[in-house]
């Protein structure tokens, strides 16, 4: 559909940093004209029969949510990117920024063409790949970023697997620099993580598990911010989760390096009590932390200190999960949960939602150079109408996702995702 004409909505614009009554002239798939709340509807430029009242909703970008893991290949009984992209669009996720972590590693052009074209094909959201940093990820040999980049990889990162040598994590860096390419890592001393289960503290003590200290993410931050300092290159913290942390990342912005840093949406929600009786559905990477350190990642959201929310989204078969606490796998599955989870943030008047759609929609957008995240003329009409107010029952068993390892199984939420547009495109519809 070329032409429509989305009317009676709050706009929630990002980058202006305004919510306002109006609505939005949609047409070949980027948005046309802004308008205001009492737009003639017969006005002759306007599509006839194809509007969509949002009922005095809430309208924003889409959400544009960097390291999503989508199990294809090698492991599709987990998670594919049909059913990803079905709970993407569910919640709001008008693109997804997936992770290399896969069987086999993206780490090869045919491997990134294969994200791409499977993504297009399956998925009713953009796809937008990351490549990995070195090959297999295994820390030792750079990738062929220059190929890479070109087949379209928009960051590059071995995840959780973080590189131990410095020469050549440097290397790859300072390659990195010279192509303008980002590098997304993992702050977090591997060392001192090995074989962790939970934070360190009273409460890890108490259920006799192993733990790592909030030392050891402030440890290889520092160690990855020295190497940028060195390098110049362009560089984004998958997941900041302590409060030790922040200074850090504080003094690289300060000296002007060219540092971001992300937070997912159970470290801003979630705190290490909610593991309760060994609930593996809790087991995250890195470990949920103290309410302490919660309340500071919110407090960095809020201020602009932290750049970028994000689902870290990582399906887990029942296999993984119904397993001591100690060998479940980590992660959570999140792209149905992030929005009406990030709205917890609103309610307990702690972020508004223009701020909030700057770390889910716009910066991601700018750090990643994509076309998306703003509601301005001729930004793409990838779009999300949602009610914050809207009360559910989170039942994980209605969860698009093939995997439902979530953490909010069970829990009271508010906020609903009413409709989902890509392009202009409407690819979800809950009205």
């Amino acid at each position: 559909m070329s032409d429509l004409l989305l009317t009676n909505a709050r706009l929630i614009d990002p980058e202006a940093g305004t919510e306002t009554l109006g609505g939005l002239h949609i047409k070949d798939g980027r948005i046309n004209e802004i308008l205001p709340q009492d737009v003639d509807l017969n006005d002759k430029r306007f599509p006839t029969g194809n509007v969509v009242d949002c009922g005095g909703k809430y309208l924003a970008p889409g959400i544009i949510d960097i390291g999503v893991k989508v199990c294809e290949p090698g492991e599709r009984h987990k998670e594919s990117f049909r059913t990803a992209g079905l709970a993407a669009a569910a919640g709001g996720v008008t693109t997804m920024v997936t992770r290399p972590d896969t069987i086999p590693t993206v780490d090869t052009p045919e491997t990134l063409e294969f994200t791409k074209r499977r993504g297009a094909e399956m998925a009713p959201v953009r796809i937008a790949p990351m490549a990995s940093l070195t090959k297999d990820r295994a820390g030792r040999e750079m990738v062929e970023m220059g190929f890479l980049m070109d087949a379209g990889a928009v960051a590059f990162t071995d995840g959780d697997n973080v590189v131990t040598d410095n020469k050549v994590l440097g290397r790859a860096m300072t390659y990195a620099r010279s192509l303008g390419a980002l590098v997304m890592g993992h702050p977090q001393d591997p060392i001192l993580s090995k074989g962790s289960a939970v934070t360190s503290g009273k409460f890890a003590s108490l259920r006799g598990l192993p733990a790592v200290s909030p030392m050891a993410e402030r440890m290889g931050l520092e160690r990855d911010v020295a190497l940028v300092e060195m390098t110049g290159v362009r560089y984004h913290a998958d997941q900041i989760s302590t409060a030790k942390s922040l200074p850090v990342l504080e003094r690289a912005k300060a000296q002007g390096l060219d540092v971001t840093a992300g937070v997912s949406i159970h470290h801003l929600t979630l705190n290490e009590l909610d593991v309760g009786d060994y609930r593996t559905f809790f087991k995250v990477k890195p470990p949920l932390r103290s309410e302490d350190d919660r309340l500071a990642m919110v407090e960095a959201v809020a201020s602009g200190l932290i750049d970028v929310i994000c689902s870290m989204h990582t399906p887990q078969d029942e296999e993984s999960k119904r397993l001591p606490f100690e060998e479940a796998a980590s992660g959570a599955v999140a792209l149905e949960t992030l929005l009406p989870a990030a709205m917890r943030l609103l309610h307990a008047d702690a972020v508004d939602l223009p701020t909030l759609w700057r770390a889910l929609s716009l910066n991601p957008a700018k750090r990643l150079g994509l076309d998306g995240g703003r509601l301005s003329v001729g930004a793409p009409a990838d779009l999300v109408v949602f009610d914050p107010n809207a009360p559910f029952v989170m039942d994980r068993e209605t969860l698009r996702s093939k995997s439902k390892n979530t953490p909010f199984d069970g829990q009271r939420m508010q906020g609903r995702v009413l409709r989902t547009f890509v392009g202009g495109k409407e690819v979800f519809t809950n009205a």
